[in-house]
This record gives structure tokens, sequence and C-alpha cells, in this order.
């Protein structure tokens, strides 16, 4: 790819030109984010961004929202794309990041499952996106950033596993196919990963798949569902009653998201997660 800072000065032009907020991380290995606005706006963003020689064949991927889902644009140059803490580990080319693991469309991946009784599926985000959805049986590392993705991996803790076929998953795709190498460094022999993402698998089935629960997004939406029917695997944090809504820790400096049935959030407008508050009562 390009110059990182050149192409963070055109994407930052582009969007404010058509009036578009979000989020947009580029590094050496590519480029990451999500925009929301008019849908003519972020069409003609599609248009103008596949004219780059090095974007011509990326993957967009739609949901219902718009530019006030975010509060406002931020495009940021990084060493890496999905922040794992290894950028040497990581080699791109021309058909995208070398070594990862085996694509599987959302159908391969139901073939895959019924064709064998030992698939893993692996989540590769952070451990609390994974309280209001994930694939059925799922293991969730205790992973509150990316970074501690490494030390999990290396733990000893997953061993018994690394001879088994491994289905990771994330959001859109994006950080797994990173998380496939890192996994495939560290001694894990038969990686997939699903194209596309839980977006693109729950685009194809809905809630009728092994999907379950809602799928967090780092926007003001913070949860989206696949069909009116999906299930609700979430806790209240403070009463334990079935929820999927997040909402932020009352104290700016904290990042922490609290699960909070309606009742509770109603009783407790400006809630303090634990870490914060001793009494969640």
């Amino acid at each position: 790819m390009g110059d990182p800072d050149a192409i963070r000065l055109w994407q930052r032009s582009l969007c404010e030109g058509l009036g578009l907020h979000g989020r947009i991380l580029i590094s050496r290995h590519g480029i990451n984010g999500t925009v929301g606005g008019p849908i003519d706006k972020v069409k003609k963003y599609v248009r103008v961004t596949r004219s780059y020689p090095a974007f011509k064949s990326m993957e967009f991927k739609w949901s219902d929202g718009g530019k006030d889902d975010f509060p406002d644009l931020q495009i940021k140059v990084r060493d890496e794309i999905v922040t794992f803490g290894v950028p040497d580990e990581i080699v791109v080319d021309e058909n995208g990041v070398v070594g990862g693991g085996i694509h599987l469309k959302p159908e391969e991946v139901n073939e895959l499952v019924a064709k064998r009784d030992d698939v893993v599926f692996f989540d590769g985000r952070n451990a609390f996106e994974a309280k209001i959805g994930k694939f059925r049986d799922a293991i969730v590392p205790q992973t509150e950033t990316t970074r501690d993705f490494i030390a999990e991996l290396e733990s000893g803790k997953y061993d018994d596993i690394k001879d088994k076929p491994i289905i990771t998953y994330c959001t859109g795709g994006i950080r797994c196919e990173v998380l496939s190498v890192i996994m495939k460094n560290r001694g894990f022999k038969e990686v997939y990963q699903i194209e596309g993402g839980i977006v693109r698998y729950g685009e194809t089935f809905r809630d009728r798949g092994l999907w379950e629960g809602s799928l967090y997004v780092f926007d003001a939406r913070l949860n989206l569902e696949f069909s009116p029917s999906a299930s609700v695997i979430g806790e209240c944090d403070y009463c334990q009653s079935p929820t999927n809504q997040f909402h932020n820790c009352e104290l700016s400096d904290c990042r922490k998201r609290i699960l909070l049935c309606t009742p509770c959030f109603e009783q407790h407008p400006t809630p303090r997660c634990s870490h914060h508050n001793n009494s969640l009562v």
C-alpha cells in the first residue's frame, strides 16, 4: 500500500467533503473503518475509495445507521490496523494477509460443523462483546484489549485444541485475518476464518444458524440484531435479568461497558461499572 499518511489526508478530505462521520484506521498493512451518513454520500465514498488501485477489491459491509451514530470523524495511522502488538509477524501482499487461516463462506462454516464433531469456534473479539452474542459453544478468551490475545494464546490454556479445526471469528473479518496468522505461528494447526466475519454470517442466516444473540458494534448503536427474533443471551449486571443493552460507565475516563436492563437503567441513569462501584444494587 502507499504512504499511510498520504492516504489519511486523502480519506479525511473525502469524508469531510461528503459530510461523513466515523472512524478509520490506516497502516502499512491496509485500511479498516466504519463511516456513516446519507446513503448517496456513503455510496459515493465507496466508489471513490475503490478508485484507488490498492483498494479496488475492497469489501464493504452495510448496516442500518447514519452519521449521528458517530460523534465525529477520526482517521488515524497506526503500526497495526488491529493492535495485537506483533506488527513484524504480519506480512501483506496484493492478495491480503499472508499465511492466514482458510477462508470459509457462511455456508461452508455450517458444512464444516455438520461434517466434523470436533470443530471449535474461537472468539477473536474483546471478551465483553461476547456477553450479548457469540457462536454456539464458542471459546471466549478473557481479553480486555486486543493486546491481551498474545498472553492468552501463549498461556497454555488452549493447548488441548491445537490439533482441532478452529474457526476464528470477529465482527467483520479483519481482526481474524491477523489473529489466524498469530494462532498458526503458535502451533494451532488447522485454523479457519469466516469470510466477512459475523456480519456476513448474520446476513446470510439471520437467526437460523449457529450464531446466538446480538452483535456488539463500536458506535452509538452499541448492538444490532440480524432479525426481530434474535435471542437475548446477555444478563443485566445489576439484577441478572435478560438484556442486550450496553451503557457506558458514567466516568468519562472509563471505557468499560455495562449491561443493564431497562428497569435498572431507569433506576440508575448514570451507572458506574463494577470497577468503580462496589455496590451494584
